[in-house]
């Protein structure tokens, strides 16, 4: 038996029974903090979990920073209590540090890159080398980019690597309270940068393609169960379950590059 074979297997059946013992233990609702980057794949991956677990996620949505309400680290900050966190790594990693998450079970699940939407039946702008985006963004009447981690990266350093910051800023809008896909599909913005998977996940959205490698910034988005987590063998089971073949093929198909599993 190959070291793939068995991998799987032994990931299969560290699953089957920790979702077992999740059972036996009786079904629990798991409160689950998730960036927006998951949105596409927990559409699949939510109900697959609850049908295999009995347990019920209860999912609280928000960018992985920023100041809104509805952002991760204000959502924590006015005292929800999650029992799972999921979200990009340079916010996720002051939370561990805080020792308000537990360090030993932190899991990288995927890396997520920058990509490039526009309205469904829109002209598709080129954006396969930095002169492209650079002359697509440049061209755009209006261009729409999150509050979350893309968002800073957009409008702190890609701008300027494109040399565009002052010609587009009067142009520039953020989106918050929803993804950048929502207002592209409403004809609010004509083009929108955020997460791939965030532009994958809705409907009326066209996904152009990530940003050239040379101006492209990855995030890795990592899971860490709760300190004060009321049920940590649920939990558990959940960071485990994100882990195995399925899900992460889930992932992939969503927009997301799987880390765990591999």
């Amino acid at each position: 038996m190959n070291r793939i074979v068995q991998s799987t297997l032994g990931l299969s059946l560290s699953l089957g029974l920790a979702l077992t013992m999740s059972n036996e233990a009786g079904a629990t609702d798991l409160h689950v903090m998730i960036t927006g980057a998951l949105t596409g794949a927990m559409r699949d991956l939510q109900p697959r979990y609850e049908q295999a677990s009995g347990n019920k996620l209860v999912i609280s949505w928000g960018p992985s920073s920023g100041t809104t309400k509805d952002a991760i680290p204000m959502r924590l900050q006015n005292g929800e209590k999650p029992d799972v966190l999921i979200m990009v790594a340079p916010s996720f990693e002051n939370l561990v540090q805080d020792g308000k998450f537990i360090a030993a079970s932190r899991v990288d699940i995927a890396r997520s890159l920058v990509g490039v939407g526009v309205r469904e039946g829109a002209p598709i702008p080129d954006v396969s080398s930095v002169d492209a985006l650079r002359s697509a963004l440049l061209a755009a009447k209006s261009i729409g980019y999150s509050e979350g981690a893309s968002g800073v990266y957009v409008s702190t350093q890609l701008l300027a690597k494109l040399g565009v910051a002052n010609q587009v800023a009067p142009r520039m809008k953020k989106i918050t309270g929803e993804l950048v896909g929502d207002a592209i599909a409403r004809g609010e913005v004509e083009i929108g940068l955020q997460q791939v998977s965030e532009l994958k996940a809705v409907r009326g959205v066209r996904f152009v393609g990530p940003l050239p490698e040379a101006v492209q910034n990855a995030n890795v988005i990592s899971l860490a169960i709760a300190q004060s987590a009321s049920e940590p063998q649920a939990a558990k089971s959940f960071a485990e379950f994100l882990s195995s073949p399925d899900a992460t093929a889930s992932l992939a198909h969503s927009g997301l590059d799987p880390i765990a599993g591999k």
